[in-house]
């Protein structure tokens, strides 16, 4: 049996330009909308990377895909905080 494998993209502060305002912006995958709670968790959390979620697709996709900002972790790559023995 296959087993599917998902590709979760990450989106950094850095990656969109430390935006300062919510807003819509483009980027080379589509348009991405931030909102001020977004950048709030980014201001307290500079390296935290935000899962990047397509919108539902009523938009002219001529225009490119609509994104929204998902769950996030707040030290990507960093080792766990636990142990195990």
């Amino acid at each position: 049996m296959a087993v599917d494998k998902v590709t979760v993209d990450k989106i950094t502060w850095d990656r969109v330009g430390r935006v300062t305002e919510p807003g819509r912006y483009m980027y080379t995958f589509g348009w991405l909308t931030i909102t001020a709670g977004d950048l709030e968790i980014w201001k307290l959390y500079p390296q935290a990377a935000f899962t990047l979620l397509a919108q539902p697709g009523e938009a002219d996709t001529s225009l490119g895909e609509e994104f929204h900002l998902g769950a996030f972790d707040v030290a990507p790559g960093a080792p766990p905080p636990f142990t195990t023995h």
